[in-house]
């Protein structure tokens, strides 16, 4: 065997480059997607609710409504 280094080529190098560049892009993309689609639902949730919390106003009041009618 020999003991000189392994000689790489300039093409092999660079496609070494590129390969480890796209493999940092495409974890960088998955993390950010994981972030929105987080996000996303965290919105939904904060919407959902405020929803609920809507309708329970909405049906306390009814009901405090009716009560304060006279009753015949």
């Amino acid at each position: 065997m020999s003991n000189e280094p392994d000689h790489l080529s300039r093409g092999e190098i660079r496609k070494d480059a590129l390969q480890d560049g796209f493999e940092a892009t495409v974890s960088t993309v998955g993390q950010v997607g994981g972030l929105l689609v987080g996000a996303v639902r965290d919105v939904g949730r904060a919407v959902g609710g405020l929803a609920t919390e809507l309708f329970e106003i909405r049906d306390a009041a009814r009901r405090a409504g009716e009560e304060q009618r006279p009753r015949d």
